[in-house]
């Protein structure tokens, strides 16, 4: 019987492999598209994530929480029939909107106190009402309830935020059991970008046999250059026969380089907030469309494409719907930056099965002149 996560090639450090789960199997590397209030912002719906080759969606906690609850969620049957969405769903456990919430939350043992951003009321989460909730909210990977610090932090800061997350983490575990789940529970390593701490907490952390790692607290304001140390110092101290997940990145670059030092989960908003602002990714390079030089260009946002958007229209109409600010242009650039992203894993895919991951990065880079 095949495990639930399986390496099918590798290439150095690059794998590829596919996670079994009740919702269906997941082929990594995988991009994650993020749906944050059950949707992708943009106008995107279930029915169409499944035309841009999307597999996993990832859904926001917090926002969920907030509004219309998770009760009402899982009254109405849970997030994949709210959704229409048969595939896996994966839920952020909340920790970072309250990172970011700022002077707005108050970090204690037994949890975080926060302040709607809404309307203001007050908010108590910790690990068991966060393991709660996403159990309400029907996902099929849950994530650890963790703090996200900020960054820079000192060493002492760290330390103790580290400490935290980590006795977090068992009351996470504890409460899951006691919720009699069989959702995935995937647990976060933390610990800025101070690389000892991070490995300590790596090796601390891989003991428990969880059924995925992810990797936290970076991209938060640090260079690329220490993420991508952060990534060699790190991974190899998780376990390489489970899911190794980077949150919240990042830029296509961003997910080649961290392929290349084993991660193989990915999400961020990237893809579709520049969508919306008009940046669109292409096989030569970013696209900004309020340029002049689209304005009488019939020709398709990427020949190489076959999303809704290069498949039917010009980059002058696409540039004529942002300038007139008509809905349909954030729909067709959100649709295409995401064809984009699950292209580019799936080619990632077949060039680690190829053993040609290496020369496969570094064509892209030369065409993406970076």
């Amino acid at each position: 019987m095949m495990k639930a996560y399986t390496i099918i090639a590798t290439d150095g450090r690059a794998k590829s492999a596919i996670l079994q789960t009740p919702a269906g199997v997941i082929e990594t590397p995988v991009f994650m598209n993020v749906a944050t209030a059950a949707a992708i912002k943009g106008a995107l719906s279930a029915i169409d994530l499944k035309a841009v080759g999307c597999t996993t969606a990832l859904c926001n906690t917090y926002h969920l929480h907030l509004r219309p609850g998770e009760k009402v969620i899982k009254e109405l049957g849970g997030l994949h029939k709210v959704m229409n969405w048969e595939r896996p769903i994966l839920t952020d456990s909340g920790e970072f909107q309250v990172f970011s919430l700022g002077a707005l939350r108050k970090i204690k043992e037994e949890g975080v106190y926060f302040s709607s951003h809404i309307d203001g009321r007050k908010i108590f989460m910790g690990p068991e009402e966060s393991m709660q909730i996403q159990h309400d909210l029907g996902a099929t990977i849950v994530m650890a309830f963790d703090e996200c610090p900020p960054y820079p932090a000192t060493r002492e800061y760290m330390e103790d935020s580290v400490a935290r997350t980590t006795r977090w983490l068992f009351r996470c575990i504890e409460e899951l059991r006691k919720l009699n789940s069989s959702q995935l529970l995937f647990g976060i390593n933390q610990g800025g970008i101070y690389a000892q701490i991070r490995k300590e907490h790596a090796k601390e952390i891989s003991e428990l046999n969880l059924d995925g790692y992810a990797l936290g607290g970076l991209a938060v304001g640090e260079s690329a250059e220490d993420m991508y140390n952060i990534l060699e110092e790190t991974v190899p101290f998780l376990p390489r026969n489970k899911p190794t997940y980077l949150m919240g990145v990042g830029t296509p670059v961003n997910l080649l380089e961290a392929i290349d030092r084993g991660v193989d989960f990915f999400d961020c908003v990237l893809p579709a907030r520049n969508g919306r602002h008009g940046h669109l990714y292409t096989s030569e390079g970013k696209l900004n469309m309020f340029n002049n030089c689209h304005e009488r260009d019939d020709s398709p946002v990427d020949a190489s494409c076959n999303c809704e958007l290069c498949r039917n229209f010009s980059r002058a109409y696409l540039r004529h719907l942002f300038k007139a600010k008509e809905m349909l242009a954030m729909r067709l650039a959100v649709i295409h930056n995401l064809s984009f992203y699950n292209n580019l894993m799936q080619e990632a895919h077949v060039a680690i099965k190829s053993g040609c991951f290496a020369n496969f990065k570094n064509k892209k880079f030369s065409q993406w002149k970076v």
